[in-house]
């Protein structure tokens, strides 16, 4: 029996129809219909004649493409030149259809059918119905933009592993990045919907429900995260109008005459929870109120905890990215919601009491309220050290970083906040200065150091150092290009794109006279990298952990941050040094360098690359010898940075040691820092320690083991992690060393 072996190379049985039925569509598309067919059968006889007497000289079967020549040769040779052409055309029509199947309908179909889940994000659910529509949504978006949207240089950049464009898919669409929410005039004023109105919060209870709403409404209009940068400060009006809403219920029963507590309750005005003059008059009505409020101000922090762990508003049953900043308010109410968020962040959420994913929790350090003992938030800072130590949030942010100098300490909107990740709002070259609120990244690129050490290896013969500054800046420069380009098609979008956004103000700065780049300009253009310990190993075979590294690794920062800070003058926009999270590029950037120049030790012999500027996972070095190396190269981000340490879970027995290293970590100006301690869960009784695969309490084999992944948590790490990131928890070493003693 003929056999041919088709494009995949399996084998079928020769048949002469289908060469039949091709070559008629050309004389069909040739002569308008098909006026006879023995032109056809002539041509496939022929060819099925000459076909046996190749099987009898090849011991290889005859190929698809062979046929197809086959039938090109004896169409010129015939009549019927202008039918050959046809084919020929239709031929291409199939290989053009072929290709396309090939680079965009397969992986399409493939997301939709859940068959090549790569876990790009922790967040999502690659199996489940929305997280399939929605990644097949991506590849499509992502395809469009690099086709029609993104320039050639800028989809050059991309495709050689040079500097990465992220969310793709988004750029499409025009979305920007991620938003610190204005909360107060949004709580006080109230908001509009597409379907609807909201009134403004007059309650503790109403203004934690109004917090998760307002999330999840923005994070429909962006990408990335969104965050409250003070959210202790911006609840004190609300525990004040919960505390007038119990001391009415209050005196309605147990006190009534007093002309001085019924003008203060008829006239609106805000009222203390220790309000001197009831709390001596009236102790069990102050004592009643007192108590009511706290109970409410717990069950809304509990309410809002579990709403935004379980209200998924994105595909891929995403739960919004979200983080709160708090710590230093020093009022009584601030103080009670503070507590609340602690202590409700140590109660965990749901029936077993497991650890809230999100929002992801930040303390603000800030020296005079709550570093050290005597002051006036100490005891706050440390409940929070116990929550980190069970919970491993909340992160740790520095009020004090010299990074945010210039911010007035009497305003809270200005203190130093982050998204959760570590996205961070520099000084506003536009007008805003240290203003929070109303502002975030716009988007970001991030550029592949090891890359670019590589081909600057591979190009000079004497001094590669040099040679990878010189390319360096070069990509910096065309990283900016590239994020002004992108800008520049987010400007261009029209505002009802976003529309609950710009109509309530949540980007500020918004004046629709202008068009929405009057909002975007106040945002940051993050410039980011990914693999700086990789990129020193090629150049000159050591990492930042050893003093000749961390001499080149600050030229290298230095450069950043100079190109970053001529960008802001030149453009007047905000450029800042970014140390990219890469939770899924730190696999797909090794993946691919990997393919091009193999296995390199310390280079590519894993399975990620090193986050931007983090010193190595596997190194064996203490907290303090890790935060020493770290903090020498924070000081040249100004998008967002941080620094963590892994710690054993005994931690939670000793809080003076967890002190010592969060307070070092301040001390040397770290911006931000976090604690990572094993958190596993058993799903049957609840218990939560460090045991890995099995409960000791129970002997459960069912384990939720929760790892840290950027600055955000996630689920358990084996199933929601990517195999880059699963490779890099397995690979981190505990950062123990002084800390024992």
């Amino acid at each position: 029996m003929l056999q041919i072996q088709k494009r995949n190379g399996t084998l079928v049985p020769f048949d002469r129809q289908k060469i039949i039925n091709a070559i008629n569509k050309a004389l069909i598309e040739v002569d308008g219909q098909l006026y006879e067919d023995d032109t056809a059968k002539d041509i496939a006889k022929e060819i099925e004649d000459a076909m046996y007497e190749i099987d009898e000289e090849r011991a290889t079967a005859v190929s698809v493409e062979d046929i197809q020549d086959m039938v090109e040769d004896e169409l010129m040779q015939s009549e019927r030149r202008d039918v050959a052409r046809a084919y020929i055309r239709y031929r291409y029509k199939q290989e053009v259809q072929r290709e396309h199947e090939a680079v965009f309908i397969a992986p399409i179909r493939e997301k939709l059918e859940a068959r090549n889940v790569q876990n790009q994000n922790a967040n999502v659910d690659e199996h489940s119905f929305g997280g399939r529509l929605g990644e097949a949504a991506e590849v499509m978006t992502k395809e469009y933009a690099f086709d029609y949207i993104i320039s050639k240089k800028s989809r050059e950049n991309h495709m050689n592993n040079e500097i990465y464009i992220h969310d793709a898919g988004s750029y499409a669409v025009g979305s920007h990045n991620c938003l610190s929410l204005p909360i107060d005039p949004l709580m006080e004023k109230g908001f509009n919907t597409r379907q609807t109105d909201v009134r403004p919060a007059n309650s503790i209870s109403t203004f934690f429900q109004l917090l998760a709403v307002l999330f999840q409404l923005q994070s429909l209009q962006q990408f990335g995260g969104v965050s409250a940068t003070h959210l202790d400060w911006s609840a004190v009006p609300y525990v004040r109008k919960s505390f007038r809403k119990h001391l009415i219920e209050g005196f309605k029963y147990i006190a009534r005459g007093d002309k001085y507590v019924e003008d203060l309750l008829a006239s609106g005005k805000e009222i203390s929870i220790v309000d001197s003059y009831i709390k001596e008059n009236y102790p069990k009505t102050y004592e009643y109120a007192y108590d009511m409020t706290e109970k409410e101000t717990k069950q809304a922090v509990e309410g809002m905890y579990h709403n935004l762990n379980t209200l998924q508003s994105r595909s891929g049953n995403q739960l919004p990215f979200t983080s709160i900043n708090y710590g230093t308010c020093t009022l009584p109410e601030g103080r009670m919601v503070i507590k609340a968020l602690l202590e409700g962040s140590l109660a965990g959420v749901g029936r077993i009491h497991k650890t809230s994913i999100f929002p992801c929790g930040i303390f603000q350090c800030m020296k005079g309220v709550n570093r050290k003992p005597g002051e006036p938030n100490y005891d706050l800072y440390r409940l929070a050290l116990k929550s980190t130590a069970a919970r491993l949030y909340p992160n740790y942010a520095n009020c004090d970083w010299s990074g945010n100098a210039g911010y007035d300490p009497d305003d809270p909107t200005t203190y130093f906040s982050t998204m959760g990740c570590r996205t961070a709002n520099g000084w506003d070259i536009n007008g805003f200065g240290q203003k929070k609120d109303g502002r975030g990244n716009i988007c970001p690129v991030t550029i592949i150091l090891p890359t670019l050490a590589m081909e600057a290896k591979e190009a000079s013969d004497d001094d590669v150092v040099a040679a990878f500054m010189n390319l360096l800046d070069t990509k910096i420069h065309e990283a900016k290009d590239m994020l002004i380009e992108r800008f520049e098609w987010i400007c261009s979008q029209p505002a009802d794109s976003a529309k609950f956004m710009y109509e309530n103000g949540t980007m500020a700065g918004y004046v629709p006279g202008e068009g929405i780049r009057s909002a975007l300009k106040h945002g940051t253009l993050a410039v980011g990298q990914l693999g700086l310990a990789e990129a020193l190993q090629i150049l000159i075979g050591c990492d930042h952990t050893e003093p000749k590294g961390m001499e080149l690794a600050k030229k290298i920062e230095q450069l950043f941050k100079d190109r970053c800070a001529e960008f802001k003058e030149e453009y007047k926009l905000n450029f800042g040094v970014y140390y990219t999270p890469a939770e899924n590029l730190c696999y797909t950037a090794l993946k691919k360098f990997r393919a091009k120049y193999g296995v390199i030790k310390d280079v590519s012999d894993k399975d990620f690359f090193t986050n931007s500027m983090h010193v190595p996972v596997w190194k064996e070095v203490s907290p303090f010898e890790k935060i020493d190396i770290e903090c020498q190269l924070t000081g040249y981000s100004s998008a967002g940075c941080i620094t963590y340490v892994e710690l054993d879970g005994a931690v939670k027995n000793n809080l003076d040691a967890l002190d010592e290293v969060v307070q070092y970590a301040m001390d040397h100006d770290i911006p931000y820092f976090a604690i990572n301690v094993p958190n596993d869960t058993c799903l049957d009784c609840g218990y939560t320690g460090e045991f890995n695969d099995c409960c000791p309490i129970c002997g459960s084999k069912n384990i939720q083991q929760l790892r840290r992944v950027t600055g955000y948590l996630t689920g358990n790490y084996k199933t929601a992690f990517n195999l880059g990131k699963q490779n890099e928890v397995h690979l981190r070493i505990k950062h123990i060393g002084r800390l024992e003693q």
